[in-house]
């Protein structure tokens, strides 16, 4: 795996894992929808996530959670513009979390630094808006389908090899366009058109991620895939994401996508003390 990781303004090496806090400027997520809606909402929990140790924040103007109802592009810009212009100077990489090509465009120039694609920018414009931007880093996600239709009948051959197969072809598209590696990292999607089992299977197995090359990001927060083991609520998932994050860990992943950032960077920190020793 390369040490770095080229995101925008940022050059992160991979000696410990990277905390990414979800900034969620929509009414209708599936674990905080509302409660950061408008824009004073959203900065203020984001200023909360950097107190408590996030490297990067991912801002989301459009929930992708099953079943959700897409959102316009004008209404998807209106939420997250203004909170990236408010967060840019933080000292902490601003990440967008969007599919439109639109939305990157006008991010990235409002200050963004990464590009966080639920499709794995399988959509060719969104590709040359990353080759367009010299700089800033791509999350390539596997989302199997579409959101409102992800989770109807997921099927693969084998969910780790497909999976691992179409996040390193669109990896490949976008350096074949002179992207440079070390931009990119994976997300093998988790919740994103998968089983139960499937998603199982894809954290058990993510070495076989991290063993492309590329840095892997695990977004396991809160999501249903714990609920379903521990019989929790959406408000009560904290320590089965704490679980599955440092299962995620321990396997090689790199950047950890969560709600809770404290409490998994104390989990983190506590791990590594463990693993490399305290104090270093």
């Amino acid at each position: 795996m390369s040490e770095k990781w080229l995101c925008g303004r940022f050059e992160f090496t991979l000696e410990r894992p990277i905390l990414m806090g979800i900034v969620n400027v929509t009414p209708d997520s599936f674990s905080d929808g509302g409660e950061h809606a408008t824009t004073q909402q959203a900065i203020a929990h984001a200023h909360r996530l950097i107190s408590e140790g996030a490297h990067i924040l991912d801002i989301g103007g459009e929930s992708t959670r099953p079943g959700a109802t897409p959102v316009s592009v004008e209404d998807e810009l209106k939420r997250v513009l203004p909170v990236i212009l408010a967060l840019r100077d933080t000292g902490v990489a601003i990440s967008v979390d969007t599919y439109k090509p639109e939305v990157m465009r006008a991010a990235l120039d409002a200050g963004a630094d990464l590009l966080n694609d639920v499709t794995g920018f399988r959509d060719p414009v969104a590709r040359q808006v990353a080759a367009s931007h010299p700089n800033c880093g791509l999350c390539v996600m596997h989302m199997q389908g579409k959101p409102h239709t992800m989770q109807l009948a997921p099927d693969y051959m084998d969910v780790v090899q497909d999976v691992k197969a179409y996040l390193l072809a669109q990896a490949h598209l976008l350096e074949r366009l002179g992207i440079d590696t070390r931009r990119i990292t994976l997300d093998p999607g988790c919740g994103f058109g998968k089983t139960l089992e499937q998603n199982y299977a894809l954290i058990k197995n993510l070495n076989q991620f991290v063993e492309t090359g590329y840095p892997v990001l695990l977004g396991v927060s809160r999501k249903s895939l714990i609920g379903a083991v521990t019989g929790r609520s959406v408000t009560q998932r904290l320590s089965g994401s704490i679980a599955a994050a440092l299962a995620g860990v321990v396997r090689g992943a790199a950047i950890i996508r969560a709600h809770d950032v404290a409490e998994t960077r104390d989990a983190l920190n506590v791990w590594h003390a463990v693993e490399h020793g305290a104090g270093k």
